[in-house]
């Protein structure tokens, strides 16, 4: 295959498709252990070239999946370690002064928002107008620095994490960025057995992570994703998609609901997931498997419901 090569340029069936993820599953099951839902859920973002927030507590590997997957899919990977402190031109770039000659010339240096994948790490320690620096990115796949208006490579994707345990000297993301995540991804510790698998993995004589194999290009991530938009769904389900939207709005239980962002990302997230499981057609298990992800970061319970305990995935449950 031509390194000139292009989505267009790449004829891909389904079943083709899904044995390239299954083996990209395959690798990073080398690194990560007991968290086959979250990998598939990540897998769907991907396919659907949406952007993911992972939560969960220190330690949980959360930063080893987001490079693994990287690494697995040949794509350019940066880290952007989020504090108080850090300024907006730290993630898009800056123009600084070179020698040229007897000349000085400015050049504009790229920031870490330039890579395929970028890691926002603790995204909920960053001040409100830095967070916002990543709003055009990840909506627009472009940045605006020194006046122009520069593209982002593709595929482009932020997966984000934040700790929702310390909350001292956090920013919430607000309800405009939140929308822009296609998923957000809950991460839970692992059950004894994963536990005693990671520790037996990672205290022998190996000291690093396991190595793995870069099993698919980022121009045939871009052709997958392309077949991912073709897959049929039924008006009924489709519907009912959208009518679980609409409900959020209504439903007692919540101060607001979800935005027409859902809508699409429950549609295109269950054709990701039907091509994953190799069908050809969209389930209504699809829509289900994936409801929460998509919705939990998109409503408001309200507070009464908060006083009693209830959480956006119980409300949306009892909406399905």
């Amino acid at each position: 295959m031509s390194d000139h090569a292009t989505a267009e340029d790449i004829e891909i069936d389904i079943e083709t498709a899904q044995a390239r993820i299954q083996r990209v599953e395959t690798e990073i099951d080398e690194r990560i252990v007991g968290q086959d839902a979250v990998v598939r859920q990540l897998l769907v973002c991907l396919l659907t070239d949406g952007n993911a927030l992972l939560e969960g507590a220190p330690g949980l590997g959360k930063t080893l999946l987001i490079r693994t997957l990287a690494e697995t899919v040949d794509l350019s990977f940066s880290r952007i370690q989020n504090t108080p402190d850090l300024m907006p031109s730290d993630i898009t770039g800056t123009e600084v002064i070179r020698e040229s000659g007897n000349d000085r010339v400015f050049v504009f240096e790229e920031g870490p928002v330039f890579a395929n994948v970028v890691l926002a790490d603790e995204i909920n320690r960053a001040t409100p107008k830095t967070q916002a620096a990543l709003l055009e990115a990840m909506e627009e796949g472009q940045v605006t620095a020194g006046g122009e208006t520069r593209a982002l490579p593709e595929p482009f994707f932020v997966l984000a994490t934040q700790n929702p345990i310390d909350q001292e000297g956090t920013y919430p993301l607000p309800e405009a960025q939140r929308d822009r995540f296609t998923m957000k991804i809950t991460i839970e510790p692992p059950a004894f057995e994963e536990e005693l698998t990671i520790v037996n993995r990672y205290t022998g004589t190996i000291e690093s992570a396991p190595p793995i194999e870069t099993v698919m290009t980022g121009t045939e991530l871009r052709a997958i994703q392309k077949l991912v938009r073709e897959v049929p769904i039924a008006d009924d389900i489709r519907e009912r998609a959208v009518r679980l939207v609409a409900d959020t709005r209504a439903a007692d239980q919540l101060e607001y609901g979800a935005s027409p962002r859902a809508s699409m990302a429950l549609v295109v997230g269950g054709k990701a997931r039907a091509l994953l499981d190799g069908r050809a057609y969209v389930s209504e298990s699809d829509i289900e498997a994936i409801a929460q992800p998509v919705l939990r970061h998109r409503v408001v319970v309200d507070f009464r419901a908060e006083r009693d305990g209830v959480t956006p995935d119980d409300v949306i449950a009892e909406l399905l």
